[in-house]
């Protein structure tokens, strides 16, 4: 991801938006494709290696002189100003930099996302079936498949689940994976509401983004706890509805809601509280950003608080991957196997402190490599290990997936939390 701040705002100091990026291989040619992982914009762009490198100057803090000065020194030669200025226009005409088109798109966006009835299915079609049938046979073929966990009763049957984290890689390749999760909530003892933690993977301002919008899938609509998500308002939660437009097209929670119908059944309706979850582990340690640790807080305060206030019970789910490795991520060399083995090992120590729900840990765990797996899922993960009570929690699965054709590798698992069983009195 490319990280942007500025204070400058002119097509004098160019300033990119907050994009994604990947390496791709054309003939001889290594390129980069740059998206908007909000989806603001749906258009992406190719760029050689030598304009990849000039944009990271495209922070607001650099004048198109001092551009084209640091271009001439990496490079020997003189950027041509008819060049410098077709890259800018093909940036601004995508919306991948920030200006006055990208605020009145964003205006646009944010009318029409509050304006609407419910949060659609975005990736019906694409990342799983769209038609119900097919779905509920999809995801049922997912338990069953060799890689799933099959129809025996879990170890845990009878237990009150109260917590899940599951992959939000593409469910066409992770299903299995999920699907140890979501057997869980088939055969434990869950509530009716679920607070969804996802990962919001375009950044968020406020690191947080909560919806009071009802979700749509294929196998049908599913509801908003309106009491719980207006009591998080009254105490102290408003503030984290300003990047309630990032909903809309992050997969996070999406990819988990046909599990969750299929687990749960059409005998059992249940609510949902939608939230979005970005911060890296740095947020928790540095001191510079101690107003971002304190939004943190009130984040967790006023969901306690609501929680405390409604009187619901409710499972917390969490939607995370865990390292990120390779040249898509920002490492310098493709992965190899002892690199994936050795990563591995280390996602297996660092989810030791997860089973023990210990967030204190998992955050220095990760502080002190440094973050250098990328750990995207981090700020989900903590947020449950913060507002989750459970007696014991338990690693279910762990796999990977691979990301591009340089083997960038993503990698995530299922994890459980329970209390023991209630036992009735007499």
């Amino acid at each position: 991801m490319i990280a942007t701040s500025s204070k400058q705002d002119s097509l004098q100091f160019p300033l990119l938006r907050n994009l994604q990026f990947s390496p791709i291989q054309q003939g001889e040619d290594q390129l980069m494709v740059l998206w908007d992982p909000s989806k603001l914009s749906a258009d992406k762009l190719i760029l050689p290696l030598n304009y990849f490198y000039l944009i990271q100057y495209f922070d607001g803090e650099h004048s198109l002189d001092q551009i084209g000065g640091l271009y001439l020194k990496q490079f020997g030669e003189f950027l041509l100003p008819d060049l410098l200025k077709k890259l800018l226009g093909d940036l601004d005409e995508k919306l991948f930099l920030e200006g006055a088109r990208v605020q009145e798109a964003q205006r646009a966006a944010i009318e029409a996302y509050r304006q609407a009835p419910v949060r659609p299915a975005a990736y019906a079609g694409k990342s799983y079936e769209a038609e119900p049938a097919k779905l509920r046979a999809q995801v049922k073929a997912f338990f069953t498949s060799k890689e799933g966990p099959d129809s025996k009763p879990s170890e845990h049957r009878g237990k009150m689940l109260k917590g899940l984290v599951a992959p939000h890689y593409e469910p066409k390749s992770a299903g299995p994976v999920y699907a140890w999760a979501y057997k869980e909530l088939i055969d434990g003892e869950t509530p009716d509401c679920f607070v969804l933690l996802g990962t919001g993977n375009a950044g968020l301002e406020q690191h947080f983004a909560v919806t009071d919008k009802d979700f749509e899938t294929p196998l049908g609509r599913v509801p908003v706890n309106h009491a719980l998500v207006q009591a998080f308002r009254t105490n102290g939660g408003e503030e984290f509805f300003q990047d309630e437009l990032s909903h809309r097209y992050e997969h996070s929670l999406e990819f988990q809601l046909p599990f969750l119908q299929y687990a749960r059944g059409v005998d059992k309706p249940f609510t949902i509280v939608p939230v979005l979850c970005a911060f890296p582990a740095v947020t928790l340690a540095d001191p510079q950003y101690r107003e971002s640790q304190a939004q943190i807080e009130r984040f967790i305060q006023a969901m306690t608080s609501a929680l405390a206030q409604v009187g619901t019970s409710v499972c917390f789910i969490a939607s995370a991957e865990l390292a990120h490795i390779g040249l898509r991520y920002g490492d310098k060399d493709p992965p190899t196997d002892f690199a994936f083995h050795k990563c591995m090992q280390t996602d297996m120590a660092m989810l030791k402190y997860v089973e023990e729900r210990n967030p204190q840990a998992f955050f220095e765990f990760i502080a002190k490599e440094r973050d250098q797996r990328h750990i995207y899922g981090f700020a989900t993960i903590y947020t449950l290990l913060r507002l989750m009570s459970a007696a014991e929690g338990q690693v279910l699965r762990y796999d990977r997936g691979i990301t591009d054709q340089f083997n960038s590798t993503a990698t995530y698992a299922s994890i459980a939390f329970f209390s023991p069983p209630t036992v009735l009195p007499g």
